[in-house]
């Protein structure tokens, strides 16, 4: 690959993107999210993408928002990220990674012609996402420790106790975010949270309300 462009600031990144509409996937900022590209219209814009800013931005379709079910309508905020690994399977598929940059809002969506689609974004409202680690000290780190402590005991759920308690307040949290198995509305929740310490609230609340739901007993009111 080409070395990668500079993209440390909102004026340094591409403002017409191409975008990849996918449900329940959730991209944040420096996170990383493996992507198996077989869809021709993807593969297409990988290629595209590869040749110029190898910059992606995944976005979530709006359920509610109508549109045709090929061009559903989208939310209005996405994360681009850095196709930052690339490979091709013998069977005609991409594996890549992306790397999250920044989150964007879409200002309009591009007549194309194309396969993928292409907007064009603005990063202004996000510049805290090119400072890594920004609001690392407001985050309630024992209050998400304890939400993700009661989930895995609910479920049975196995995981690495003593990596989780190596990692950065930044890291830990959008890293729990974008693997929950949570629907659109919450990954888009935690997406649109305007800092880190609002995103972890959004986490541990929602967290929180599915444990109650999957007990079937309601909240108590205090």
């Amino acid at each position: 690959m080409s070395p990668q462009p500079s993209c440390k600031s909102p004026a340094d990144c591409p403002a017409i993107i191409p975008v990849f509409p996918l449900p329940g996937a959730l991209l944040l900022p420096r996170g990383q999210m493996p992507l198996n590209i077989f869809e021709p219209r993807y593969l297409a814009m990988i290629d595209d993408a590869l040749r110029s800013e190898r910059v992606i931005g995944m976005i979530q379709p709006d359920a509610d928002g109508g549109g045709p079910p090929l061009a559903p309508r989208l939310y209005r905020v996405g994360c681009a990220g850095r196709i930052s690994q690339f490979a091709e399977t013998g069977d005609g598929r991409y594996l890549i990674s992306l790397t999250g940059i920044s989150r964007f809002r879409v200002e309009s969506e591009l007549a194309v012609t194309t396969a993928y689609r292409r907007c064009q974004v603005s990063y202004d409202a996000f510049a805290q996402d090119f400072e890594a680690r920004a609001g690392e000290d407001e985050v309630d780190r024992a209050g998400v420790l304890q939400a993700l402590r009661n989930f895995v005991d609910a479920n049975e759920l196995q995981v690495d106790w003593a990596g989780i308690k190596e990692a950065p307040n930044e890291a830990l949290v959008n890293a729990l975010c974008m693997m929950s198995p949570f629907g659109v509305r919450e990954k888009q929740a935690m997406l649109e949270a305007p800092d880190l310490k609002t995103r972890a609230e959004v986490l541990v609340a929602v967290t929180e309300m599915e444990l109650v739901r999957a007990s079937g007993s309601e909240p108590t009111l205090q």
